[in-house]
């Protein structure tokens, strides 16, 4: 059976996404500080912000951009980003948004899928992005770097090029329900990466879905570390932060000591993150060193956190620890605990959850081999099965590929997640694993993410990562670790096989270890499964 969130249902506005976060900003709101870079120390305000906004539309629109021109944004998180990225949207072109770790070729594919006739970067990526765009066809002066000498110099527009002529910004008219505004691409650590295409509609609706749950105000500062490049750090921190005028300070990469020094010196009373973060939280000493008493909230997503990892930080902080659920094909927030859960009879949500499902959503849980529906129980928790969501964040569908499109979202209006789940009595939602992550030892399926949320327990284990391997002389598919131990320790791989099988039934026990050194993960904090299995051995 299908069940509906138990949040009151919210206005979608009729507005494109600049419209919504600038169209109706008061004269207060405008002074506020809208951005920090905490590395130059440099503020940038609302009416400032909007400024360069409008002045970056009107210079793409005169160099070319029009109603659904593709722009390709490859940048780091930077104060700029926010104005490369509106002034896109604000011409009426649609943002590809690039992962900023790719290589020339990755670069070139995204481009060339996603038709974009433009490119901006900044020098210290120039090199990837100048070999990505002469591949594939964009020119010198379609190619802007931002903070290079520009284009009188080298034939690349720079900042200053883009920003000086103050030209107007243009009057365009599309339809928000079906117009592309965003453009970014599904990971890739389970299959090719597809462009996901998001309209503004989209966009809008999800903030207006997450801003009741947030609880953000005007006075709080958030500290952005997940990159804006993905739809999790552009939705919930760059649009989310604008939105809520709240005051947003950039980090442009994960640095435990200056992500702990920009909490301490600025005040941040909010953080949004990935479970790999709060290890560090739960777990490294230097976190003593530094005043976070300002900390009252951090929200994680990109990747189930474990319940007892969640309880670690928030008892070592202080603060009120949370988690949701989304994908980049619902834009992404599906699934939140609110900050205020006392409507549910609850102090703190179920933090082994990702919450409720968000206003104006239904659900579905289905068994994966029957299609069968999963009822919500009278109590405990539901069968698992997999997570279907409708609702107006769902994405217009993927770029250029249709087969795709419908084997996602059904006739209906649901899109299958490809997650497994759990519901409880209460209607809350538990994210098992990604199907395509199961492993099956002896027919039997086995979580990779709960193997991995009980040796995050273990106190000489500093991160891990369980993949399902082919044992050579069985040719069965077992659950194998790879471990990063803590500093100063020593683990062997029978302590962990040991460790693992007191605790779990026999066929989810841990059958082969591997030491390594990191733990590949993507920039959103996603483990890439499939560098590991190529690692193994």
């Amino acid at each position: 059976m299908s069940f509906a969130s138990p949040f009151p249902d919210v206005e979608i506005p009729d507005l494109s996404v600049y419209d919504l976060l600038f169209g109706s900003i008061s004269d207060e709101d405008l002074d506020r500080v809208a951005l920090v870079d905490p590395t130059s120390g440099t503020e940038t305000n609302y009416r400032q912000l909007i400024g360069q906004i409008d002045a970056a539309a009107g210079s793409l629109a005169a160099r070319g951009v029009g109603v659904g021109d593709v722009v390709g944004v490859l940048l780091p998180n930077i104060p700029a980003f926010a104005t490369v990225f509106h002034g896109i949207l604000r011409a009426g072109g649609t943002a590809t948004t690039i992962n900023a770790l790719f290589t020339a070729p990755e670069i070139a594919k995204q481009l060339t899928d996603s038709k974009a006739k433009m490119l901006v970067t900044i020098s210290a990526m120039l090199e990837q992005a100048h070999t990505a765009a002469k591949q594939v066809g964009i020119t010198d002066d379609k190619l802007i770097v931002l903070d290079w000498t520009g284009e009188a110099d080298t034939g690349h527009p720079n900042a200053i090029d883009l920003l000086r002529p103050q030209l107007p910004a243009p009057q365009v008219t599309f339809d928000p329900a079906t117009h592309i505004a965003a453009l970014p691409y599904s990971s890739g650590t389970t299959g090719n990466p597809k462009g996901v295409a998001l309209s503004h509609r989209n966009l809008v609706a999800n903030l207006a879905q997450i801003r009741p749950l947030q609880g953000q105000h005007p006075d709080d500062v958030v500290i952005a570390v997940l990159p804006f490049f993905h739809i999790y750090g552009m939705t919930v921190l760059l649009n989310g932060a604008l939105y809520n005028r709240t005051r947003l300070v950039i980090m442009p990469r994960f640095d435990l000591v200056e992500f702990l020094e920009n909490i301490q010196n600025h005040k941040v009373t909010g953080a949004y993150i990935a479970p790999p973060v709060a290890v560090a939280l739960a777990k490294d000493p230097i976190v003593d060193n530094y005043d976070l008493s300002s900390l009252r909230t951090i929200v994680s997503g990109a990747a189930p956190l474990d319940d007892t990892l969640g309880t670690a930080v928030a008892e070592r902080l202080d603060v009120q620890m949370l988690q949701g659920y989304g994908m980049s094909e619902l834009s992404p927030v599906s699934h939140m605990m609110p900050t205020d859960a006392s409507a549910f009879g609850q102090d703190q949500p179920p933090l082994a959850s990702s919450g409720w499902p968000v206003p104006n959503t239904e659900n579905k849980i289905v068994d994966p081999t029957t299609c069968a529906e999963i009822t919500i129980p009278e109590e405990g928790l539901s069968e698992p099965g997999e997570l279907w969501v409708k609702g107006p964040n769902v994405m217009l569908g993927y770029l250029g590929n249709d087969q795709a499109t419908t084997e996602t979202i059904d006739v209906e209006g649901y899109l299958h997640t490809g997650d497994l789940a759990q519901v409880d009595a209460a209607g809350c939602v538990y994210i098992v694993d990604r199907l395509k992550e199961l492993i099956k030892y002896k027919g039997y399926q086995v979580p990779p993410a709960e193997l991995e949320a009980l040796l995050l327990s273990h106190p000489r284990i500093a991160d891990t990562a369980v993949v399902g391997v082919i044992e050579e002389d069985t040719g069965e598919e077992i659950p194998k670790a790879f471990i990063v131990t803590r500093p100063g320790t020593e683990l062997t791989a029978g302590e962990v096989i040991d460790f693992v099988a007191a605790q779990v039934a026999p066929h989810k026990k841990v059958r082969a270890v591997e030491f390594i050194d990191r733990i590949p993960k993507s920039a959103a904090g996603k483990i890439l499964r499939k560098d590991l299995r190529s690692l193994a051995h």
